[in-house]
C-alpha cells in the first residue's frame, strides 16, 4: 500500500530582491554605511567651520553653502515684490541680502528652507551614483560663481584643488566617489542653522544668523528658540530624505555601477 503522497514544499521566501537588495525600510549593507558616514560628517564640518585656522581649509564650501543661502533669500525677495539693495557673501561674516520692500517673513524663512532642500537633494547623491553624477555639476558651477567677490588668493586656490577633486572622482570607483564627496556638501548645507547659529555664538560674525534676524522680526520668541526651532526642522528633513534614499536607491553596488555607467561613463 503506497503512502499518500506530500504536497510539494513551496521555496522558503526571501526579503531580498533578485538583485540581492534588501526591500522594505530595512537599509542594506551599503545604505548603511551612508548613515554612519552622514553622522560622522556632521562632526568632522562642525570642526572645521568652527576651529580657527582649520576653518579657513573649507571656505569654498561655505562659499557655496551661504551663497545658496542667499540665494533663496534673493529669490523670495523678488517674488514677493521687493527690491534687493545690496548682497555680501563671505565666509567669515556669513552673508546678508538687504532688500526693501517684500514680505519679511516669507523673505527670512526662504534662507533655511532653500538650504535645507537643497542639501536634502544632495543627501540622496550619497546613495546613489547616478544622482552624485548630476549634482556634482551643480556643485562645480556653484563653486565657480562666489569667486567673483572673493579676492583672498588661499581661498581661489582651494576652490581649483576642489573642483580638481570634483572632476577627478568622476574617475575613481566608477565615479562612486562623487558619492561622498556630494554627501559632504549636503550634510553642510542641510544643517546650515547649526553652523549659522554656531558662528553667532563662538566668533560673533558681522552679519547675524537668520535665528537672531527672527527673533528681531518677532520679539516675543528669542533666537535661541528660533533656532531650536530650525534645527529640528533640518533634523527632519535630514531623517526624511535619508528614508527616501533607503528607499528609492535599494540597489547593490553592481546595479548602481552598471546604472550609472548609462551615463556619461568613466
Amino acid at each position: 500500500m503506497s503512502s499518500p503522497t506530500r504536497p510539494p514544499l513551496a521555496p522558503p521566501t526571501s526579503s531580498s530582491s533578485p538583485g540581492g537588495s534588501i526591500s522594505g525600510m530595512a537599509p542594506n549593507d551599503d545604505q548603511i554605511v551612508v548613515l554612519y558616514v552622514i553622522i560622522a560628517m556632521a562632526v568632522v564640518i562642525f570642526g572645521f567651520w568652527n576651529v580657527p585656522g582649520v576653518r579657513h581649509c573649507i571656505n569654498p564650501f561655505k562659499l557655496f553653502t551661504i551663497g545658496a543661502h542667499e540665494l533663496c533669500h534673493i529669490t523670495a525677495a523678488i517674488l514677493s515684490g521687493g527690491r534687493i539693495l545690496r548682497v555680501s557673501i563671505d565666509p567669515h561674516m556669513g552673508g546678508a541680502t538687504i532688500v526693501e520692500g517684500g514680505r519679511p517673513p516669507i523673505i527670512l524663512a526662504s534662507g533655511y528652507l532653500g538650504s535645507t532642500l537643497l542639501g536634502g537633494l544632495f543627501i540622496l547623491a550619497g546613495w546613489d551614483v547616478l544622482v552624485a553624477k548630476v549634482m556634482s555639476f551643480v556643485l562645480g558651477v556653484g563653486l565657480i560663481i562666489p569667486l567673483r567677490l572673493v579676492r583672498d588668493k588661499l581661498t581661489i586656490l582651494l576652490t581649483i584643488l576642489y573642483e580638481g577633486l570634483l572632476i577627478g572622482f568622476w574617475f575613481v570607483d566608477h565615479g562612486s566617489a562623487l558619492r561622498w564627496y556630494c554627501l559632504f556638501v549636503g550634510v553642510m548645507n542641510v544643517l546650515f542653522v547649526v553652523w549659522d547659529v554656531a558662528d553667532d555664538r563662538f566668533f560673533h560674525k558681522t552679519n547675524d544668523s537668520d535665528a537672531t534676524q527672527f527673533a528681531i522680526l518677532y520679539p516675543s520668541i528669542g533666537p535661541h528658540i528660533w533656532a531650536t526651532i530650525w534645527i529640528f526642522f533640518e533634523l527632519g528633513v535630514l531623517a526624511g530624505f535619508s528614508v527616501l534614499g533607503i528607499l528609492v536607491f535599494k540597489r547593490t553596488p553592481e546595479e548602481m555601477y552598471a546604472e550609472a555607467a548609462k551615463f556619461l561613463p568613466t
